[in-house]
């Protein structure tokens, strides 16, 4: 099955104090997503790429992806997440049938989690990567901080992209209307009922989003490898 992958390139940089969208971003002399559309490029599985940049900026996200011939079109994001995943799915090929969603913001996405990706989605219709949470993690009251619960950490996982999906799924599940913005897309097709499996993704596969995760993801390059 014809396999792509959905960039979501739109985010701002409001929390890097940044003046450009996050994806855009230099680390170590290069844009954050160029770390992500290397490792796409180079994988046997993907077929092709989409990127979702932020509207204004998309003249410098065309330059960027030049290099990276995997890549079909470059489209502007909407107001929210769902929205700019909305938008790559309107620009992928009309014969895909599995459909990854990747955060720029993630440039240490590898191969070996592509792997594992791929092979569960030959018998599953979703599959997130995601890593066991290391920390005990406390369920809080959001108006009296007065803690309600702790939940069992061996049952927790941290979710991260890549997320895949077989492209009918997907579509159906930005098709339905929700009365909250889910923080991903697995979280939409739980929501209609869709089962979803967790493959091992990296703890090194973090999402850069303050000034300290710059600075962790320079180290982390540093000893890449």
């Amino acid at each position: 099955m014809k396999a792509e992958v959905i960039i979501v390139a739109a985010g701002a940089g409001n929390r890097l104090r940044a003046k450009v969208p996050k994806a855009l971003v230099l680390l170590k002399g290069k844009a954050l997503i160029s770390y992500s559309l290397r490792v796409f490029e180079n994988h046997p599985a993907i077929d092709g790429m989409v990127v979702v940049g932020a509207e204004g900026f998309l003249s410098q996200f065309v330059n960027i992806t030049r290099p990276f011939k995997k890549v079909r079109a470059v489209v502007a994001g909407g107001a929210m997440r769902s929205d700019s995943v909305k938008c790559g799915l309107q620009a992928l090929s009309s014969d895909t049938g599995i459909v990854l969603v990747h955060d720029a913001a993630r440039p240490f996405v590898d191969a070996a989690m592509i792997d594992r990706l791929i092979v569960s989605l030959k018998k599953n219709k979703a599959a997130i990567a995601g890593v066991p949470v290391k920390c005990t993690v406390k369920k809080v009251n959001r108006k009296t901080l007065d803690i309600e619960d702790t939940p069992a950490r061996e049952l927790l996982w941290e979710a991260q992209t890549p997320q895949g999906f077989h492209k009918d799924i997907l579509v159906k599940a930005h098709a339905n209307k929700f009365k909250e913005e889910a923080t991903d897309d697995a979280m939409m097709v739980e929501r209609m009922g869709g089962k979803v499996k967790m493959v091992m993704g990296g703890y090194r596969n973090i999402k850069v989003t303050t000034p300290e995760d710059i600075v962790l993801a320079q180290q982390l390059l540093r000893t890449k490898g």
